[in-house]
């Protein structure tokens, strides 16, 4: 349907610390998301949030999409399209776009800091687009396949999975071919902010090798925003600055860089998994259309060489699936670790890093894990550690009861929705259909609770970060579109459903 101009802002009302929320209908709620939508559109794309985040974000569009489609298909595959076109000729798909009418002091790292399109050149940057050089999770074909699912009519009028699988076939192939830095078939992320959890501790131990950028250098601008024991420290900063001047200055080229941070994440490597299992179902999308003869079919057979293998993700998804238990499976912590690629030996396994960060659950959103780690994996999930149904209303991002969990510093234990939703996602692919319907259920109470928050505090469901923050209402009205009691396909929501939000 047509998307209308905003009304007024989404405010919730201000309650004591005592007295609930009232409830809210699904339809107050789908409207109060569209609004955070249509309010952070810049008209080609979606910012996270207007004053934090004023850009355009590589996998915050990706989740962006998969909202947006049960509002505008249309919109979502041009949410998808902007990035793509952003895509680098080695086929990175940077983690920020740059949009050059922001002023530089809106945001750092701005432009000038990471100048792409020269430091880039060799890599293949984009000439007239200024990015960022790194990267972040590739959760892209799946959101472009659920796009599609959404109004196939369309997708194929417009040629959206014709035009776009190429480039996500050249984006999964960088990863593979550049990134395996530890040699064993599994992606490497090179920089705290490739991963996308930024400030997680399993990163201290790696980033303590790396010698921090002289604070004078460079003037924070996240702090303007966000209280500072909520962000990263200074200190962690520096080193992320390090990190990405260092890699700037080797021309962004992975052959040439030294890579002193190197790690396996589990949670990378699920969502390539995901994604490779979503490029099989786009490729037999696309196949299909060649052999229909259709119109669709002759504008397919036009834009490629042949008609692409569904079998051939398949199997790479399968071999990153072996890779993945192999080398970062632990039986004993009862989900996947996080490797250390420099730590150890030099051309040795790499070291296992002994943080429990939600990145090892995120695989349970990846087809085909073995039960009896799939099984595993949903009881971490209750246990403990991340106390989801018991102590802890969403999932944390850090284990409850480790040494540095931190409910409101960014990455360092608070909920993020997005997380929760690849959650919701992973227990309903493994059969768990009664406790994704209670995390669906928390997820939509917190998100209208918290005014659409960027994360919440995990046990209370406080709100922190910027508010209105654009994934969290993507996947909201998602999470509206879902059936609970079926096998995960998207319906249009009951506008009588009722969303109570707790007493706090």
């Amino acid at each position: 349907m047509s998307l209308l101009p905003p009304t007024r802002p989404y405010i919730p009302a201000q309650r004591s610390h005592t007295t609930a929320h009232p409830p809210v209908t699904a339809a107050q709620l789908r409207r109060a998301a569209r609004r955070v939508l249509l309010r952070n559109w810049t008209g080609a794309s979606t910012v996270p949030s207007r004053g934090l985040y004023p850009h355009q974000w590589s996998w915050d569009s990706a989740f962006v999409a998969i909202g947006l489609r049960h509002l505008s298909a249309a919109r979502a595959q041009r949410e998808l399209e902007t990035l793509m076109a952003a895509q680098w000729r080695d086929g990175r798909v940077p983690h920020i776009v740059f949009n050059p009418s922001v002023p530089l002091g809106a945001y750092f790292p701005s432009p000038d800091f990471w100048r792409s399109s020269t430091a880039g050149a060799g890599a293949g940057a984009p000439a007239r687009t200024e990015t960022s050089g790194i990267v972040q999770p590739p959760v892209h074909a799946l959101a472009a396949w659920l796009v599609h699912r959404a109004d196939p009519a369309t997708s194929r009028r417009r040629g959206f999975l014709r035009r776009l699988y190429p480039k996500l076939v050249a984006w999964h192939r960088y990863l593979t071919e550049h990134r395996d830095l530890g040699g064993h078939g599994l992606v490497s992320v090179v920089h705290p902010w490739e991963p996308g959890m930024d400030n997680s501790p399993a990163w201290d131990g790696p980033l303590a090798r790396v010698e921090p950028a002289d604070p004078d250098s460079f003037r924070r601008a996240d702090l303007a925003h966000g209280a500072p024991t909520d962000r990263p420290t200074d200190l962690d900063y520096a080193r992320y600055v390090r990190l990405a001047s260092d890699y700037r200055d080797h021309g962004y080229r992975d052959d040439d860089a030294p890579h002193p941070f190197a790690v396996e994440d589990p949670g990378v490597n699920a969502l390539l998994i995901a994604s490779e299992h979503a490029l099989a179902e786009i490729a037999a999308e696309i196949a299909a259309e060649i052999d229909s003869g259709s119109a669709a079919g002759r504008a397919a057979r036009d834009g490629l060489r042949s008609a692409p293998d569904p079998d051939v993700h398949r199997a790479r998804a399968a071999r990153l699936t072996a890779a993945l238990v192999a080398r970062l499976w632990d039986a004993r912590a009862g989900m996947f670790l996080c490797r250390d690629v420099r730590a150890g030996e030099p051309g040795g396994r790499g070291e296992p890093i002994r943080e429990r960060s939600v990145a090892g659950l995120v695989p349970l959103v990846a087809p085909g894990l073995p039960e009896e780690i799939a099984q595993t994996l949903a009881d971490t999930l209750g246990g403990a550690h991340f106390g989801l149904g018991d102590t802890a209303r969403l999932a944390p991002s850090y284990d409850l009861v480790g040494h540095a969990f931190d409910p409101c510093r960014y990455w360092r234990g608070p909920a993020w929705f997005n997380v929760n939703w690849l959650l919701e996602r992973g227990l309903r692919e493994y059969g768990h259909r009664a406790r994704a319907d209670a995390l669906r259920a928390a997820v939509l109470t917190h998100a209208v609770s918290s005014g659409f928050a960027e994360y919440v505090d995990p046990r209370t469901g406080a709100g922190h970060g910027a508010r209105e923050f654009s994934w969290t209402a993507a996947l909201t009205l998602d999470l509206l579109a879902a059936d609970p009691g079926g096998g995960g396909d998207r319906v249009p929501g009951r506008a009588e459903e009722r969303v109570a939000a707790p007493a706090t």
